[in-house]
């Protein structure tokens, strides 16, 4: 059955094609498995919550009728300003507006938010743009540009608010420089969710064409509860499709955790366990309280245009499990740098197990992808990554300390990661505080940093290594649980081109690198030189030679780090290559040159890299020739069990038996469309 919504109808309807719904939540309370919700183009100012669940083979659907016409949002217009002075307006809210959550009285707060960044879930906006809050009305009357912004001119666009609790108002400030508020579109967030089912197990819904916005969501931790603007609160089967999705206090989608009462940021609130240590409950508990392949994960996101959103674009932990996303632009995440912790990036997952992330155009985001812990089987193919850093222009550097970032960030994994034919562009492509990934056929122009560290707790004395579990083969079930060692990694068919070091970022690893910075070196050399004192393979099976069992003189061979594997990578422009590698390509007398233009079609990159590469000295690499990753004993393979042979480009071109390095068989391939 089509049940149809229309928010300009005349007069509220029964669904039917003659008579519309005026609201998507009274389709929502009616749609049944095997239903489509048809909505009209138009603003839905709501949050729908979805009453039933679809089945495997009837799902239900909500779809805007025209693609990205319908749009829900979390945001309630105001043109009741007054002006005060100058340039500055103020507009009174009755709180019952809010209903039960008032966002210009909560802060955000959690588990892993950097606490000295104040900041309301709400949020001010101008023509669908989130303004600046600041925490008195003098930075109002007197703002200053934001050092760390990407958009430095607009952080002058300021708001401040306080309550009234004798008349149960909000009070809002707002600087709107030379413009008159009640002249322009001027929007507050009211809601928390645009589309978030209130119930854990909705799933296998599919929401397709809308365009999705401003809601004021929570900072959003592996330890509590993770709500997004949209989410499948802990089911299974979701697909989100061709929504545009912006403006999110926090966090676009959530793919994360339900409601644990016991452990909901139990380190914020409880204190006397370490944060680690409640994530590792919580993991526990999750596998006892039915986090397995049969009710949890299973999502697919794609084709979503994800941008401006302060936390995440997507963020999951443990309910993105065997999940997939691809095709999506994911770009100018954190970018007004006015919330700051160690839940940041365009993607952010903890426990992608078997997820796959392919195909996307992630940029300018302050990080492009995070995931942390258990990413087991986890595969990132065939994605484009660039301008994952900080902005041109900035200076300080003591401001920019915790707001560095890189393409892809893999934290305390025992893997096995795949990571295969992506383009990674920015200053730093990945930081590696991990071990248990390998890389073929990359195009990687950005340095590695964190190797070797950034797996401990913290403790400046007391050893404080991270237990971090892994799994038992495509599936959730804890197999086990080990520290980092580091090591165990696989550089196969890779390029590296060492970038052009900006000012900026040398300053900045100078600072990092000489106050032994315990979680980032900084590193802006590229290559694979930081493995340079990693063992090989034989040099390392030998300490186990002879006798190892009780009363053996072992030392500390189980807890050294573990080998390294390279071969058939490629190095320009003083790239290094690990000094263990035999077979390295080094080229020290041409200059590679490379960038990417967007034109009306898309992007393209240009470069004469292929007038140097060689060709036709690597060999096809497949899932037989990468092994096992260390601790699991886990084959980087299919979610399926299959094997993975990389005998196609970046390009989906044929490689022959023998190929050369990166994500492209030749300058033909190359010069086609990325994204």
């Amino acid at each position: 059955m089509i049940i149809y919504v229309d928010g300009s109808a005349l007069r509220p309807g029964d669904g039917t094609e003659r008579s519309p719904f005026k609201t998507i939540s009274e389709a929502a309370a009616k749609a049944l498995p095997g239903d489509e919700v048809l909505v009209a183009p138009g603003i839905y100012r709501e949050a729908i919550d979805p009453r039933n669940a679809g089945t495997a083979t009837k799902r239900i659907t909500y779809r805007s009728a025209q693609k990205g016409q319908a749009h829900i949002t979390g945001s309630e217009p105001v043109k009741s300003w007054f002006h005060v002075e100058g340039n500055i307006w103020k507009a009174t809210i009755p709180n019952g507006v809010f209903s039960d959550y008032n966002p210009f009285t909560t802060l955000v707060s959690g588990d892993w938010f950097i606490a000295s960044m104040i900041a309301h879930t709400g949020d001010v906006f101008l023509d669908e743009k989130s303004m600046y809050e600041v925490t008195d009305l003098e930075q109002v009357k007197n703002p200053l540009k934001s050092q760390t912004s990407w958009d430095p001119e607009f952080s002058l666009y300021t708001w401040y608010t306080e309550q009234d609790e004798e008349k149960d108002q909000t009070i809002l400030y707002a600087n709107f420089q030379e413009k008159d508020p009640n002249r322009e579109n001027v929007e507050i967030s009211v809601r928390k969710n645009c589309f978030y089912p209130s119930s854990e197990g909705i799933g296998y819904i599919t929401l397709s064409g809308f365009k999705i916005s401003q809601a004021a969501t929570q900072w959003a931790p592996p330890t509590a509860y993770q709500e997004g603007m949209v989410g499948p609160h802990w089911s299974k089967g979701w697909i989100i499709e061709d929504c545009e999705i912006y403006e999110a206090k926090c966090s676009g989608i959530s793919l994360g955790k339900y409601l644990q009462p016991n452990n909901n940021n139990k380190w914020l609130k409880w204190k006397y366990k370490d944060g680690t240590q409640t994530e590792r409950d919580c993991i526990c508990q999750a596998s006892y309280e039915g986090w397995d392949k049969e009710h949890i994960g299973s999502h697919i996101i794609r084709r979503c245009d994800i941008h401006h959103c302060g936390q995440t674009g997507i963020v999951g932990h443990l309910g993105g499990v065997f999940s997939i996303i691809e095709d999506n632009h994911i770009h100018h995440i954190n970018n007004k740098q006015n919330l700051a912790g160690a839940e940041i990036g365009g993607i952010k997952m903890h426990a992608a197990i078997d997820v796959i992330i392919r195909r996307n155009h992630i940029h300018n985001c302050t990080r492009g992808i995070w995931l942390d812990w258990q990413a087991q089987g986890t595969r990132v193919t065939g994605n484009l990554f660039h301008h994952n850093c900080l902005p041109d222009d900035f200076t300080d550097c003591e401001k920019a300390y915790n707001s560095v970032g890189e393409d892809l960030f893999i934290e305390v994994s025992h893997g096995p990661t795949l990571v295969d034919h992506n383009l990674m562009l920015s200053d730093r492509s990945l930081k590696l505080a991990t071990q248990g990934v390998a890389l073929v056929h990359n195009l990687i122009c950005g340095s590695l940093v964190s190797v070797g560290i950034g797996t401990d707790n913290g403790a400046p004395i007391i050893p404080s290594p991270r237990y971090t579990p892994y799994h038992v083969h495509h599936g959730t079930q804890i197999a086990g649980f080990m520290t980092i060692l580091h090591g165990d990694m696989k550089f196969y068919n890779n390029i590296f081109i060492q970038k052009k070091i900006r000012s900026c970022m040398k300053a900045l690893s100078e600072l990092m690198g000489s106050d032994g910075n315990m979680w980032d070196d900084c590193n802006m050399i590229t290559g694979t030189s930081p493995y340079d004192e990693y063992p090989t393979f034989e040099q390392w099976k030998k300490n186990f030679e002879g006798y190892c069992g009780m009363g053996s003189d072992v030392g500390d061979l189980y807890y050294e780090h573990l080998p390294v594997w390279a071969s058939g990578n490629s190095y320009f422009n003083g790239a290094r290559p690990w000094k263990k590698e035999s077979d390295a390509f080094s080229d020290t007398e041409n200059t590679v040159s490379i960038s990417l233009e967007q034109k009306d079609d898309g992007w393209y990159l240009h470069t004469n890299l292929y007038d140097f590469l060689p060709e036709n000295r690597d060999g096809i690499i497949s899932t037989e020739t990468l092994g096992i990753a260390f601790e699991p004993e886990q084959k980087y393979e299919n979610p399926d069990g299959s094997p993975i042979i990389f005998n196609q480009d970046f390009s989906g071109e044929h490689r022959d038996v023998l190929t050369c390095a990166g994500p492209f068989i030749n300058k033909e391939s190359a010069s086609r469309k990325v994204f």
